[in-house]
């Protein structure tokens, strides 16, 4: 995984909205980002530094969980027959680590990574594993054999008792926005992700309940101390699981939101939260795909109307006419996009615009 603004509109209600979602939009090219998406897939898959034991490979945050999320999405709207090559090696490659969870290793250890990294590597990826399989059931009447058991796995994972109970040790090397502090937090939405994309009745089985409420009360609890990222991630689970946060939490967090849209109708990813970077050159100023689509993802159903719509249009006219991405850059430091290490939080980019635009997932 290592890896002046005025808002528009009053925000004067934020529960559902009962209006539906707009279409794709056809000002932007479907096949242009899944020709990027596949792409960046398929090299991470082959990349060395991502192999792990088993001919496993690493779920990155920046570069394969957006794309499982995000591809079946241009698999409908590009009305495709097969599911893409790429795709169906990420979903392998996790299937196969969760029916090996007793034997593979975790993707860092304490001997090479430092003290701890056993722990949180094998915590974090038990909610990854457990969010892409959720994902991938979407539409499905019931969680598989295989999905159940990576959900098993993550919850035997969750801290029990003190000042983190209900959260998971989360994987820290000091970069964000997916592996600093603060990412303890947002690896539990991504638990409260899986769970409201989950099939059937699954957040409604006994044996989870209460695990469930150590959840909720962490992300509640924690919740006024975290950095916008995070809360925006946790308004997007909030639409499909109940009780995350209160109706005024939602419209004080909509307002916060829609003040930071830049004139241009995009957001930034550097001013959702204080990072600096080690190299100490400037975050970027500009608006950018990564926190574009996200919040246009998590502002799908509120009553955020007119931020929203500016949102989907700066994606839809933001889009790379060379290679079909989105453009993010690093929080961390200065990186020469035209690597692929460079490319991580484009990867991350593209496949969160893919979701603004392409569904209200």
């Amino acid at each position: 995984m290592r890896v002046c603004l005025i808002p528009l509109v009053l925000i004067a209600c934020v529960l559902p909205a009962s209006s539906a979602e707009p279409h794709a939009s056809t000002k932007w090219s479907p096949a242009a980002a899944a020709k990027y998406l596949d792409r960046r897939a398929a090299w991470w898959e082959s990349w060395p530094a991502s192999q792990r034991d088993h001919q496993t490979v690493c779920v990155s945050c920046h570069t394969i969980l957006p794309y499982v999320l995000a591809r079946p999405k241009l698999t409908a709207a590009l009305d495709e027959k097969d599911v893409p090559a790429p795709q169906r090696a990420v979903l392998a490659n996790v299937k196969k680590r969760v029916s090996l969870w007793e034997e593979v290793k975790p993707y860092y250890s304490d001997a090479k990574s430092g003290a701890g990294k056993s722990k949180e590597s094998r915590s974090t990826e038990a909610v990854l594993n457990a969010l892409v399989l959720a994902s991938n059931a979407a539409g499905e009447k019931h969680l598989d054999a295989t999905a159940q058991t990576a959900f098993r796995a993550a919850w035997a994972l969750q801290i029990q008792s003190g000042g983190r109970a209900g959260a998971w040790d989360w994987q820290v090397f000091h970069l964000a926005p997916w592996e600093a502090a603060e990412s303890q937090y947002q690896g539990a939405t991504f638990m409260a992700l899986a769970v409201a994309w989950a099939p059937g009745r699954y957040r409604a089985e006994p044996g989870i309940q209460a695990n469930l409420r150590l959840l909720r009360s962490y992300l509640k609890r924690e919740y006024a101390s975290q950095p916008l990222l995070n809360r925006i991630v946790v308004l997007w689970a909030s639409a499909k699981l109940p009780g995350l946060l209160s109706n005024q939490e939602k419209r004080q967090l909509v307002e916060s939101i829609v003040k930071q849209q830049q004139s241009d109708g995009g957001w930034r990813l550097a001013s959702l939260g204080t990072w600096e970077r080690s190299d100490h050159t400037p975050q970027q100023t500009q608006s950018d795909g990564y926190a574009t689509g996200l919040i246009t993802v998590a502002l799908a159903r509120t009553h955020a109307h007119s931020a929203r719509t500016m949102g989907r249009a700066w994606l839809e006219s933001h889009q790379n006419g060379a290679d079909g991405s989105w453009r993010a850059d690093s929080l961390n430091k200065k990186r020469d996009p035209a690597t692929d290490a460079g490319r991580f939080m484009t990867d991350a980019a593209t496949g969160y615009a893919v979701l603004a635009l392409a569904s209200g997932h």
